[in-house]
């Protein structure tokens, strides 16, 4: 990355939309299109400074990605419990399939 290179609004926009989108990590990004990190954190802060979006923290996640992760756990724990519940039930299934013949 050089030092005091300019860009286009066109590429900046399309950075910025990359990184809003939620794909993949703004590190990512900024590596990919080889500008730097605080870079692309500046324009995304520009960008929302300039449509009154309010910056979210860093630090906290978004209530939406918080729902997906949660229920996210809770269907990994229901699967588990569910495949021990097959393997119960085929024990079960050929323990009385030796009794009838």
């Amino acid at each position: 990355m050089a030092k005091g290179k300019k860009y286009s609004e066109e590429f900046k926009k399309t950075a910025v939309q990359l990184a809003l989108s939620g794909e993949e990590p703004i590190r990512k990004i900024a590596k990919d299109l080889e500008i730097g990190e605080k870079t692309l954190y500046s324009w995304i802060r520009n960008h929302k400074l300039k449509n009154n979006l309010k910056a979210a923290p860093k630090s906290k996640k978004s209530s939406s990605m918080e729902s997906i992760e949660e229920e996210l756990k809770r269907l990994r724990k229901e699967n588990a419990i569910l495949k021990k519940e097959k393997e119960i039930l085929k024990k079960a299934a050929a323990y009385f399939a030796k009794e009838t013949l």
